[in-house]
């Protein structure tokens, strides 16, 4: 074997642009699509006084009701060290409550307050417009169709959370 060619790759090499047909592909875009729709929701969040963090445990708290501290490091895939600061941070702007639960004194449930469900609805009047300029390239129809198959690819059958 010559030592100056390079050896032929034995399968398609990953990249994030359009055509490519590695096995990294999907998963490629899909984070591009994400970094594009964080960067737009977190503007925003912004004027707020919030970021997606913020956000993703509001969302939980108004899905949910009250929830321990454990389920939300699951339900927004964070960390129990980054729940806390998240946690701290809602109580210190008047978003969140964290409130005993009854039969076990060691756990707290992290319930939103008024001023967060007022603060929630907010944060979806301000994104709306910006909502639209995430599809604005799409056709019609095109918005619709990418939700339904996101949808089922997040959540596949049975799959609830």
């Amino acid at each position: 074997m010559n030592a100056d060619v390079p050896p032929k790759p034995t399968a398609p090499r990953a990249t994030d642009r359009p055509g490519d047909e590695s096995p990294f592909a999907l998963g490629l875009l899909l984070r591009r699509a994400h970094w594009h729709a964080a960067t737009v929701m977190t503007e925003a969040l912004r004027p707020l006084g919030i970021e997606l963090r913020h956000f993703a445990v509001l969302l939980v708290l108004v899905d949910r009701g009250p929830t321990v501290q454990r389920d939300l490091v699951t339900a927004t895939g964070s960390d129990k060290a980054g729940i806390m600061r998240v946690v701290d941070d809602l109580e210190r702007k008047g978003l969140a409550v964290r409130k005993a639960v009854p039969g076990d004194r060691r756990v707290r449930a992290v319930d939103i307050t008024p001023q967060g469900i007022e603060l929630f609805d907010a944060a979806h009047v301000a994104a709306a417009p910006l909502a639209e300029r995430l599809v604005a390239g799409l056709g019609p129809g095109e918005p619709e169709r990418l939700t339904e198959l996101l949808t089922r690819f997040a959540h596949p059958e049975g799959d609830e959370a």
